[in-house]
């Protein structure tokens, strides 16, 4: 038996969509098992053959691209057009890893006496945790290259949004993974991903959510010295120098921080503008919030959808409580008890105020004024966050030592790009642990083995 059941509720109208069931610490570790049981015959696939698996696992996600987008719509309140974009990237990311397999290469290392040679093997039972703000992309970004490495999965989908996360459980073994590889496991964090953390044949901990659970499940994995990958928090800022094309920076600057309701890691939630262009700066922002088009994110022209959440929309409630909005957008006149709040502008120059220390994770950016090169530099690197940040100048040399100076895993000059599947992708300080994506994920998967032959 199941030790409980969660409605899931729609974001858009805060009414129940289905139930789904919560599994046990029993069954979590006879899914574990399985996995584990599976592991040896899937480790000895050729890689031919595990590429082709991926490959197929990639068509039968593309043939259910549409089922899967309007499903996280239901789900999780994402725009109609950024689902179908999750979607398309877990087919994606399955057909760049099912290069893997095949040049999952060793070195041959001169040395006396011998032949010296390396190997990579993969560790075994992956636990892969999942937030609910991007569920499809994340889940295939730790599943795609642990699978293509020759590890089985176990993947605890964020209780909010499951949906996906149960279907692509199913779509792999219409794609023919073998019972065991690829298993979906909803469940409580308290229970299922505490599982993860404490069963011994899981091997390596795949975590994506806010810091203070990061923290705790890296103090869990010490005991067995279990490996694990981390990516957590972000409070990133957005640099616009004067020099730059304002129109363009203003333009954009909305999408880079609104997006999926702000709820995004990567979310540009700081934007920093030089004195001398603030002003021109402010008002093009204005012009572009309000014209953002807040909407039923089931229709196609929808730029931003709902907070995931009752609880969600209170927390961000709470950050502009008391606090002056310099301007904001709209919300739907149909949201009745949908989890809705406008994308909102708030001004400052005091560094110390939550809204601009603390992850707000919803539809709110703070904006601030700054001088030169140092200062901007130096306000982007005052937080405990290093994950993103996007750098808008016209000087070429500006933008290279700003990006030097800035202490982020990921930059944009002139954009706000943040994740490409074939690039890698984490961050500094307390934003994470290690890599994930790009040509050198598997390898995170893998424990590397050294070789050596006498040749007496």
């Amino acid at each position: 038996m199941t030790s409980s059941t969660f409605t899931v509720l729609s974001p858009v109208t805060g009414q129940p969509v289905t139930e789904v069931a919560l599994a046990s610490v029993e069954e979590t570790d006879a899914a574990i098992e399985r996995a584990d049981a599976a592991f040896p015959a899937w480790r000895d696939v050729a890689p031919g053959e595990r590429a082709r698996l991926l490959r197929a696992f990639a068509a039968v996600v593309d043939a259910h691209l549409e089922e899967l987008a309007q499903l996280e719509v239901l789900n999780s309140g994402h725009t109609i057009g950024n689902a179908r974009w999750e979607a398309g990237n877990v087919r994606d990311v399955l057909n760049y890893y099912s290069a893997a397999p095949e040049r999952m290469f060793g070195r041959q290392i001169p040395v006396p006496g011998g032949l010296d040679f390396t190997v990579r093997e993969p560790l075994g039972v992956i636990g892969v945790i999942v937030p609910w703000n991007f569920p499809m992309p994340i889940a295939g970004w730790g599943f795609g290259p642990a699978l293509a490495a020759g590890n089985t999965v176990v993947l605890k989908p964020a209780e909010l949004t499951p949906l996906t996360a149960i279907r692509l459980g199913e779509l792999a073994l219409e794609a023919g993974l073998p019972e065991g590889v690829f298993t979906v496991i909803p469940g409580k964090g308290s229970v299922v991903g505490e599982r993860f953390v404490t069963h011994p044949l899981v091997r390596k901990i795949c975590f994506t959510g806010s810091t203070g659970v990061g923290k705790q499940i890296m103090a869990g994995c010490a005991d067995q010295v279990k490996r694990l990958t981390l990516e957590l928090g972000g409070k990133s800022a957005n640099i616009v120098f004067a020099d730059a094309d304002i129109a363009k920076a203003a333009a954009t600057a909305p999408y880079a921080v609104f997006d999926n309701a702000g709820q995004d890691c990567c979310a540009r939630s700081r934007i920093l503008v030089q004195r001398s262009a603030y002003d021109e700066f402010l008002g093009r922002l204005e012009t572009a919030v309000g014209a953002m088009k807040v909407i039923d994110p089931a229709d196609d022209a929808s730029e931003m959808g709902p907070l995931i959440c009752a609880k969600q929309k209170e927390t961000v409630l709470g950050y502009l409580d008391g606090v002056e909005a310099a301007f904001s957008g709209s919300v739907p006149d149909s949201a009745g008890d949908g989890f809705w709040v406008p994308p909102t502008v708030v001004l400052t120059e005091d560094t110390s105020t939550p809204i601009w220390r603390e992850e707000v994770f919803g539809p709110v950016v703070a904006v601030m004024p700054f001088d030169d090169e140092a200062d901007a530099i130096r306000l982007a690197n005052d937080t405990e966050f290093g994950l993103s940040g996007s750098i808008f100048t016209r000087d070429v040399g500006r933008a290279l030592r700003v990006a030097r100076g800035v202490q982020a895993g990921n930059l944009s000059v002139n954009s706000h790009s943040s994740v490409r599947y074939w690039t890698p992708f984490g961050g500094f300080k307390q934003s994470g642990l290690g890599r994930e994506l790009g040509p050198d994920a598997p390898n995170a998967f893998t424990e590397e083995k050294n070789v050596f032959i006498a040749q007496d």
